[in-house]
């Protein structure tokens, strides 16, 4: 098979794309995620970067953590140790070389402490006493914070710091306790008791600073975990660092990475709270004018229906007037038309009386009784009859009947 170098042909990539395009398969192929070996070359830079390889049985992977995520460890890493690490899986372009981004270290397998924390976690966790459902909501606006730690802590006052700036007015509570050494998580648990007992807070927050896994330990006792969940208060844990987990942040209600982001997670921001009055104050200033604007409206809708009684009285006035007016036109053009009428009736009525028949040519015959002779036969020969005209009257004698 013939390779294509025609003008038209595959596009060809240069060394830089091939390598860039891979890398970024590989990063969104494989984001940050946990990753088990044995630490093996580890060799620490003047510029504070550690390089190193991770191995198991079969395998190894160059890695390279930079100065920033480094000086957070607080413990030393060495050849030989197991770890787990969580990185980035990324390509390095300039030598093409796969890599690891080690974004955060934690040592693992520390033999029969170890053993104990993975134990406990198991048991705990078959019981039930890590459920998401078992877990109280944090208040967002606390009356008042307790904190239980010791007294000597830096971690005490990282979070007192940190309450004071964002909210100096939460008044805070502390509930001073060992953190560290044989007996620490018996007294920790009954801080917690006593907070509890006293009920005087909304929220507790359980903190201390990094340190080993030894130095960590008494966070990792059963008794702390269930006086965590025995608590009727809502409990946040700030234990070590980021990469730092106990099994009092597996039973608290809410973990933090560090003590100062505990605070920060219960403590609303003053500046914050302040920025919400004020949109909420103009929300409500620009509702209230709305509604004002729209009863105003309201008010000239109904202003321009509403009439004025005198006004009212003078147009029903002008109505009766109106109305009277036409009752009077409507019985004059009556009255008229009856007087046409009769004047026609009498005209009529005139037309027929006997004066007017008379003074067409007729006449009337009268008997001596002054009787109105309708037929021959009522009249005999020799009788006395009066014809009266249309002017005047003629008497005649009956001299031959027809």
């Amino acid at each position: 098979m013939e390779l294509d170098f025609s003008p038209g042909g595959p596009a060809v990539l240069s060394v830089s794309q091939l390598l860039r395009s891979a890398r970024d398969m590989l990063e969104r192929r494989f984001p940050l995620q946990w990753i088990a070996g044995e630490i093996s070359n580890l060799r620490p830079a003047a510029s504070g970067h550690l390089y190193f390889t991770i191995k198991d049985e079969s395998a190894q992977v160059d890695c390279v953590m930079f100065k920033s995520r480094a000086a957070a460890l607080n413990w030393e890493p060495a050849d030989g140790l197991r770890v787990e690490v969580r990185a980035l899986v990324t390509l390095y372009e300039p030598r093409g070389r796969f890599q690891l981004n080690v974004d955060g270290m934690r040592r693992a397998g520390l033999g029969p402490l170890y053993e104990r924390f993975l134990k406990l976690k198991d048991k705990l966790e078959r019981e039930g006493l890590f459920e998401a459902s078992a877990k109280r909501p944090i208040p967002e606006h606390p009356a008042q914070i307790g904190v239980v730690t010791s007294l000597a802590a830096a971690a005490l006052r990282d979070v007192l710091t940190t309450l004071r700036r964002r909210n100096p007015s939460i008044p805070v509570i502390v509930y001073p306790a060992p953190v560290q050494g044989e007996g620490a998580a018996a007294k920790l648990a009954q801080a917690l008791a006593t907070a509890n007992a006293r009920a005087e807070c909304d929220v507790l927050l359980l903190v201390r600073g990094g340190g080993s896994i030894e130095d960590l330990w008494q966070f990792n006792e059963e008794a702390l975990a269930r006086a965590i969940r025995a608590s009727a208060i809502p409990v946040v844990t700030g234990v070590g660092h980021e990469t730092d987990f106990t099994i009092a942040d597996f039973a608290a209600d809410e973990r933090a990475p560090t003590p100062t982001a505990a605070a920060e997670l219960v403590s609303p921001s003053l500046e914050a709270l302040r920025a919400r009055i004020a949109e909420t104050a103009l929300r409500i200033s620009r509702q209230t004018a709305r509604k004002i604007e729209y009863a105003m409206q309201a008010v000239d809708t109904l202003a321009r229906r509403l009439v004025h009684p005198a006004e009212r009285l003078r147009a029903s006035r002008q109505h009766l007037a109106h109305l009277a007016m036409r009752l009077a036109g409507a019985a004059a053009q009556h009255f008229n038309e009856f007087l046409r009428r009769l004047d026609v009736a009498g005209a009529r009525l005139e037309s027929l009386g006997h004066d007017a028949v008379l003074a067409r040519g007729y006449s009337v015959t009268l008997n001596a009784r002054m009787e109105i002779v309708r037929d021959a036969a009522s009249v005999a020969t020799g009788d006395k009859i009066v014809t009266r005209l249309a002017r005047g009257e003629i008497e005649s004698q009956v001299l031959k009947k027809g």
